[in-house]
């Protein structure tokens, strides 16, 4: 199982500019860790579930493109959602 709608709520509630605010991409990125970190708790049980270990490289690539995008954009917001998730670079 993925991520729960309560707990995508949470993200965005945090992240977000209100509860229903799911495109900013500070939203995204926070998702996308909550994803990532799920993924990685599933490998240490399953080893050879090699087709979900590419979707997680997918994800990886996606929310790599959403932090560069941020970065450009607007530093300031690219470093506190870096400080917030605990994202090292």
């Amino acid at each position: 199982m993925a991520i729960t709608i309560e707990r995508k709520n949470e993200i965005k509630k945090k992240f977000g500019k209100n509860e229903k605010d799911s495109g900013t991409t500070e939203v995204q990125i926070a998702i996308l860790s909550d994803r990532i970190v799920y993924l990685t708790e599933h490998f240490k049980t399953h080893e050879k579930d090699h087709h979900s270990r590419r979707g997680l490289l997918k994800i990886v690539g996606q929310r790599r493109r959403l932090l560069d995008y941020l970065a450009k954009k607007d530093i300031e917001r690219y470093r506190e959602i870096i400080k917030q998730l605990g994202i090292r670079r």
